[in-house]
């Protein structure tokens, strides 16, 4: 999937709310760098951490709340 493609999904799932979705990919992509395992079933090799955050969050294996 391209990454507007993508990145539209990932909107959707945070009612279009792109501050929010920046801070969640962020916070995601760090705790992958930290060693977190990522949540998608797809070849990792040329990803970075930022778009295997972007990925979960698409694919609604990271649910992103206001809260907490």
């Amino acid at each position: 999937m391209r990454t507007e493609q993508l990145t539209a999904k990932a909107l959707e799932r945070v009612d279009f709310d792109k501050y929010l979705l920046a801070n969640a990919v962020g916070k995601r992509a760090e705790e992958i760098a930290n060693g977190a395992k990522p949540l998608i079933d797809i070849d990792l090799t040329n990803l970075k951490y930022t778009d295997i955050a972007l990925h979960e969050i698409a694919e609604g294996k990271i649910i992103v709340s206001l809260e907490g």
